[in-house]
């Protein structure tokens, strides 16, 4: 029997489920004659291509730009996350100095840049999305943890009474809270806001168009859809992520996993007074099966994570979207650590698919000769590093050289994974064993300690 407090809970995603969501877009039709060529095509209407349009239109009012969506803009990863813009480009501190400790202090600098630019471009177009500065509350809930967020060399460690103090739960032994770094926003506001922001300076944008191929063609790309269309190109930006690049040398490089989510009737007065919370601040645990939670505008919790789930194949599917074990799971959970809350019902259930990488953050290059661009394998913080991505994106289609594209981070690419049935097995075999350390105090098993040897993962 599923939770009862999932007995009212729409099968879809509350910020997608909204009377103003934007009108259908028409699709190439539309856009004429001109549809068939532009200077920019930008493949993908999420926060990668959109983020990509809007810049270069800035840059450059004369470029043609044209986004081409197969579904609408920001229906996929863009517009169902839990809505933390995180300023981290890296996947967090420990992820960041392990892999690049030479230009670490320049990508925390470049991320901060990165955040600070979207605030103002939300403001500059007057984007409601609900974009608030409020920092993340990190949270421990098992005695290993307190002593990793001592470690923590940013922002400010709370004991259990302080962190309960924050946001109280029953759960919470220590907590760590670091100011400015992160933004909670509505995900699909964004997504929409950034469309029209790109609209308002004339980049097309036509959904209902899903692109299938892409061909050197001269001095450019022919850029093949389903139907059989061809556009003519100077330059190609690919904001696929989770699905399966149209540049096939780097498809092993990701794989897409499944994430889930769900969320709450609003809070009354006297609930959201139970919890404290006064800050409003997104919140993560430390587990390597960890939640993460936030209110919203009108006092709901969204509470998602926990299961990352790997389908074999890199299976994608709408089905798939629907989890109730995983749902049943997050209920219980949730009611594990707000006991204060009990009653309350969630209004809404869904997942989605996230691409991920075995470094956890994004990787970037480019192919046809350096006409087309790439940026993939954000792992759950593309709310915020799709913008720092498309940046180099657009860099790497110049041809110059800037501080991003110099970038060990930048110029290096990730091991990708192996084919099946061994990347099913092993990352069966990782969830496993992270799910073992949660149990054990931490402790890593042989395969964990091989991975990280290996400079492989997998996170959620």
């Amino acid at each position: 029997m599923p939770h009862p407090a999932l007995a009212e809970a729409a099968p879809t995603v509350y910020w997608l489920d909204q009377p103003d969501r934007p009108a259908p877009r028409s699709g190439l039709e539309a856009a004429g004659r001109s549809g068939l060529a532009a200077d920019l095509v930008v493949v993908g209407a999420g926060y990668s291509g959109l983020w990509t349009a809007l810049l270069a239109k800035e840059a450059d009012p004369s470029r043609d730009v044209l986004v081409l969506e197969a579904g609408s803009v920001g229906w996929a990863a863009s517009g169902r996350n839990g809505g933390f813009c995180s300023a981290s480009l890296t996947h967090g501190e420990a992820n960041g100095r392990s892999r690049w400790p030479q230009e670490y202090a320049a990508l925390h600098r470049l991320g901060l840049e990165n955040l600070d630019g979207i605030e103002a471009t939300v403001a500059r177009y007057g984007i409601d999305c609900d974009f608030r500065r409020t920092g993340e509350l990190t949270v421990a809930t098992q005695p290993h943890q307190v002593k990793w967020l001592r470690e923590e060399s940013q922002g400010q460690f709370l004991d259990r009474d302080a962190v309960r103090a924050q946001l109280d739960s029953p759960t919470y032994l220590a907590g760590h809270y670091q100011p400015g770094e992160t933004a909670i926003v509505d995900p699909a506001r964004l997504a929409w806001g950034l469309a029209r922001a790109a609209e308002s300076l004339g980049v097309r944008i036509a959904e209902g168009v899903r692109v299938t191929g892409l061909s050197t063609a001269g001095a450019g790309v022919d850029v093949t859809t389903a139907e059989g269309t061809v556009i003519r190109a100077e330059r190609v930006a690919l904001g696929t992520n989770a699905f399966p690049s149209l540049v096939r040398r780097t498809r092993l490089h990701t794989v897409p996993v499944y994430d889930y989510a769900l969320m709450t009737e609003p809070l009354t007065a006297a609930q959201l007074q139970a919890l404290g919370w006064a800050s409003r601040a997104g919140v993560g645990d430390l587990a390597n099966q960890f939640h993460y939670y936030r209110l919203t505008a009108d006092n709901r919790i969204l509470w998602g994570g926990y299961d990352a789930i790997y389908h074999y194949g890199r299976r994608l599917a709408p089905s798939l979207d629907q989890r109730p074990a995983t749902f049943d799971r997050l209920a219980t959970h949730f009611f594990d650590t707000f006991p204060q809350l009990e009653g309350l019902r969630f209004s809404h259930q869904w997942g989605g698919a996230i691409d991920t990488c075995t470094r956890f953050c994004a990787f970037y290059g480019t192919a046809h000769r350096g006409r087309v661009a790439y940026a993939t394998g954000f792992t759950g913080l593309g709310v915020g590093a799709t913008r720092f991505g498309a940046q180099v994106m657009l860099d790497l289609l110049s041809g110059e050289q800037t501080e991003r594209t110099r970038l060990a981070m930048v110029r290096e690419k990730p091991l990708p994974f192996p084919p099946e049935p061994l990347a099913y097995t092993g990352i069966q075999l990782t969830r496993w064993s992270l799910a073992s350390a949660d149990r054990h105090q931490g402790r890593r098993n042989l395969w964990l300690r091989g991975l990280d040897r290996a400079g492989l993962g997998f996170d959620s």
